[in-house]
């Protein structure tokens, strides 16, 4: 089977959440906003798009599920995430497991981490399910009571 090269590199930052887990995670939570979504993958009703920016929203009290793009600007995400926690929201984060980073000391060990077991499958833009990806995955939740740590 070949390697997808574009799942090796930063090229790939919208990696889509695989339907099963989502729903696994929707069934414990109730999700009632996406934070990063377009209309073609939005996994809750109430979404924000790449136009709307959801960096630059308001999370408010809302039950967020929150799938960013996996480049650069992934810390800046997790901040929002963290900080939306600490003014009300509840924020599920599904993030690559990269420990080694800086955004995971300062943001993601902030919340309650649960690491995944084997490696997701993601969906592909045409809604098909893509290759196992190239690296370990992990839930982060944040809470208004993370806001201690």
């Amino acid at each position: 089977m070949p390697i997808n090269k574009g799942m090796m590199s930063s090229l790939v930052e919208n990696w889509g959440t695989p339907p099963d887990f989502f729903a696994e995670l929707n069934k414990e939570f109730g999700f009632t906003l996406d934070v990063c979504a377009q209309p073609h993958n939005a996994k809750v009703s109430k979404y924000f798009t790449p136009e709307q920016d959801g960096l630059a929203q308001d999370w408010g009290q809302e039950v967020c599920w929150m799938n960013p793009p996996y480049g650069r600007k992934i810390g800046d995400w997790m901040r929002k995430a963290r900080n939306a926690a600490w003014g009300g929201a509840i924020v599920i984060c599904l993030v690559p497991a990269r420990t080694d980073t800086k955004w995971w000391h300062e943001f993601a060990m902030t919340g309650e981490i649960r690491f995944i077991r084997g490696r997701l499958r993601f969906i592909q833009p045409d809604g098909n399910p893509g290759q196992s990806a190239p690296f370990p995955s992990a839930v982060v939740i944040f809470r208004s009571s993370d806001a201690n740590n």
